[in-house]
């Protein structure tokens, strides 16, 4: 009977503490965005997080769009060919593109790169007590930190989502037309008589709601680290930032699943 009561208070001791963490979440975002009218726009702080988070990503992007267009383009060719149906080619790896995989896979690579460095440097900041000294300043911590990082991620995420597809539709025209000889016309044709914007407009919604989500998660993980890490310094650090990665992760499938079931 003791055992079966301490499985139960470890459970609501685990739900309680998810119920706190995403109490934090939601003040964290409500504070972040606020500053938005409270104060000037963090225009120069905003332009250098776009040099960061966007436009210092986009190789990997624009690499591995191609060669995901290029595996998705091989996959469907293998399994339209058994059927005769090969012409389809161009609109399947374009659709598939456009509406899941380009947003998916280019909010992954977001947080591969720019997430898990994000939280690393603010959780640094926040164990150098440096957070503290701008409060003593009378600096304004989510005005002149949080903002232009949450700012800069929700215009990048899509853009980047956007060079995603492109590479990842001409790999598939890569291996497609160029490779196993389909017709140029019917990939082109099919591509464009099969995607609505009701397809670029899942992808769009789904992009912007991915970078909220991502760095969301990793600066209030890093800013929050003195409340929910045990232990400080490299080890609350690297804990925290692996936290981070894999929650937004997490949410960004979750999200990823609700849009596509409201939208579809």
């Amino acid at each position: 009977m003791t055992k079966v009561k301490i499985k139960i208070e470890h459970l609501g001791s685990s739900g309680l503490k998810i119920v706190e963490a995403s109490g934090r979440l939601g003040v964290f975002l409500f504070n972040t965005l606020s500053r938005l009218w409270m104060y000037r726009f963090p225009l120069e702080e905003t332009i250098k997080q776009l040099l960061f988070i966007g436009a210092r990503t986009v190789p990997l992007i624009l690499i591995s769009g191609l060669f995901t267009g290029m595996v998705v383009a091989l996959q469907f060719y293998d399994t339209l060919i058994r059927f005769g149906s090969v012409d389809l080619l161009g609109a399947a790896v374009a659709m598939s593109l456009i509406r899941e995989l380009g947003p998916v896979m280019a909010a992954l690579m977001v947080i591969a790169r720019v997430g898990s460095a994000t939280c690393a440097e603010i959780g640094i900041m926040r164990n150098e007590q440096q957070f503290d000294a701008l409060d003593c300043m009378a600096i304004d911590s989510y005005h002149y930190v949080m903002l232009p990082r949450l700012l800069a991620a929700i215009v990048s995420v899509p853009l980047l989502t956007a060079m995603f597809d492109t590479f990842g539709i001409g790999g598939g025209y890569i291996v497609g037309v160029l490779i196993h000889g389909v017709s140029d016309g019917a990939f082109l044709v099919g591509m464009a008589d099969t995607i609505v914007w009701n397809d670029v407009l899942m992808g769009i919604v789904k992009s912007f709601l991915f970078g909220l989500v991502i760095m969301t998660v990793c600066l209030s993980k890093g800013f929050y680290l003195h409340i929910e890490q045990k232990q400080s310094g490299a080890v609350g650090v690297s804990q925290a930032t692996t936290q981070a990665v894999v929650l937004s992760a997490v949410l960004m499938l979750f999200v990823d699943y609700i849009v596509s079931s409201l939208m579809l």
